[in-house]
């Protein structure tokens, strides 16, 4: 039987070859530059981006190697999925609740990979979509293992949604990957006038952490491991199904997820039993 620590390994092993791919489904050159401008109209990455990049593949690497070490080299990364099912109630979301179609984003706030997707992409997709009703967008966590400020940095935004300000909070985390550490979170709370006492109690506590480790398991256990994933499904109330868009991808690839599950038909409401006479 496997122990902890090798089953540990494994995922973690999973989790870094899924960034290791998506690193060569964005087309990135071995300097940090994009080799050619991504499909969709999206703008290059800026140096700041690519430096970031650059730096979480060093991560990689270095953990890669301290895995091979301990007897991790014949772990296989499972297949990545092609659809999915996740719970979203009670969770954090942006849009009209009767939007047709639901899209679930697992994020880590110190991914590069995420950092691209909320800079470029994210804004088209919430004026073309979110801002017309179409499309409710839900924020889940994935704090990857090897991001040391990741959990904390979802921590304050969570505690900044008591406030309700999640998204604002989530806005400046992303605009400062560099100031992520929790010595930074209490100034990030202050630009947003919050109530710093609350905030920063709620941050020393132990409050959200059970849900945002909920989260990642519930990613891990359909197989998402890595940064963004996506799971675009018709809106329910509560578990939202459909397919899966893995990675800071262009908005081509959402518009045809998108509208794909936009021209489904709506699943015909079951006529009631009539009772014998």
């Amino acid at each position: 039987m496997e122990s902890a620590t090798m089953q540990t390994n494994k995922h973690t092993l999973f989790t870094l070859c899924t960034s290791l791919l998506l690193v060569a489904v964005l087309g990135y050159s071995p300097s940090g530059i994009a080799a050619e401008p991504p499909a969709g109209g999206d703008a290059p990455i800026s140096q700041d981006t690519a430096d970031a990049i650059l730096k979480e593949l060093k991560e990689i690497r270095r953990v890669l190697e301290k895995i091979e070490k301990q007897g991790g080299r014949a772990a296989q990364r499972p297949g990545r999925p092609t659809s999915a099912r996740v719970s979203t109630k009670g969770k954090q979301n942006m849009g009209s609740k009767d939007a047709p179609v639901t899209v679930v984003e697992f994020t880590d706030y110190q991914c590069p990979f995420c950092l691209r997707f909320t800079k470029t992409t994210f804004p088209l997709l919430k004026k073309k979509y979110i801002d017309t009703g179409k499309v409710r967008w839900v924020a889940l966590n994935l704090p990857l293992a090897f991001h040391k400020d990741a959990t904390k940095a979802a921590q304050a935004a969570h505690c900044a949604g008591e406030q309700d300000k999640f998204w604002e909070m989530r806005e400046v985390l992303f605009k400062n990957p560099q100031k992520l550490n929790v010595s930074f979170l209490p100034a990030h709370a202050a630009t947003l006038n919050l109530d710093i006492e609350a905030f920063n109690a709620c941050l020393q506590s132990k409050r959200h952490l059970d849900t945002i480790a909920k989260e990642a398991k519930d990613a891990g256990s359909v197989r998402l491991t890595g940064t963004p994933s996506f799971i675009i499904g018709k809106t329910t109330s509560d578990v939202i199904e459909g397919p899966v868009v893995i990675g800071a991808q262009p908005m081509n690839q959402f518009d045809a997820a998108i509208n794909k599950v936009l021209a489904q038909k709506p699943v015909a409401a079951k006529a009631p039993e009539s009772k014998a006479k």
